[in-house]
């Protein structure tokens, strides 16, 4: 059994690691810091960049590693082709709906002026387009994307990337969550959300920790309307 402290990602690219190699021997021939590995080892949500350093050090690629996760492992199907190996191949599922990409925008800093926490507008009824359904939420209708904006969970999450957002996952301690406030509670406006790790949870308050520049703070529950778990990074 995996520990509990690994993250889904970092288990499916165990599948792929070089032989020989420990995984913080791997990391190292990838050339991705300690930091980031450990990161990712707890909480997922890695960069592509940093999914590309170690697949490429691995001898493997992005559509390698999405297919393994979907379900296959392309270096350990057979050979061949022709009638009559369809049940070798296995049953291909139809394809996913795509997964909607809804507006985003910065909205100045949340609390009191100096803060330096990222207040974010989040508008679900304004899709911009669609991007691809990972199938880790072919079944969750409510799931949605958005594109990262500000510099906040930086070098989590680097502004412009696309995050997929999982409104029916439970949220634990240590996830990355999207926290929609209440109207009031920032001058009436709506879709005021704050992107963080959660820290801590009690029945009146959450702590959260943003990166940059790194803050921990609480909000209380009268101020929250939703809790949404992040699901992590588009590739």
């Amino acid at each position: 059994m995996a520990p509990a402290d690994e993250s889904a990602i970092y288990r499916d690219l165990m599948r792929l690691k070089p032989d020989g190699l420990t995984p913080n021997g791997w990391a190292v021939r990838a050339g991705v810091s300690r930091t980031v590995w450990a990161d990712m080892r707890r909480h997922g949500n890695p960069s592509r960049r940093t999914l590309e350093k170690l697949l490429v050090a691995a001898g493997s690629s992005l559509a390698e590693f999405e297919a393994l996760r979907i379900g296959a492992d392309p270096r350990r199907q057979d050979a061949g082709s022709g009638v009559g190996e369809a049940g070798r191949r296995g049953w291909i599922p139809a394809p996913l709906p795509p997964l909607p990409l809804v507006h985003s925008q910065l909205g100045g800093e949340w609390g009191e002026a100096g803060s330096g926490i990222d207040l974010v507008f989040v508008r679900s009824e304004e899709r911009l387009g669609s991007l691809q359904r990972p199938a880790s939420l072919a079944g969750e209708r409510d799931a949605f994307a958005i594109t990262i904006v500000g510099e906040s969970m930086w070098p989590r999450f680097r502004p412009g990337r696309h995050v997929a957002v999982s409104p029916r996952s439970a949220v634990a301690i240590g996830d990355d969550v999207l926290v929609h406030l209440v109207a009031d509670s920032v001058d009436g406006r709506q879709g005021s959300t704050l992107l963080a790790e959660l820290v801590k949870r009690t029945g009146e308050d959450l702590e959260l920790r943003q990166f940059n520049p790194a803050k921990s703070f609480r909000v209380k529950a009268a101020e929250i309307q939703a809790i949404q778990k992040v699901a992590g990074e588009l590739l």
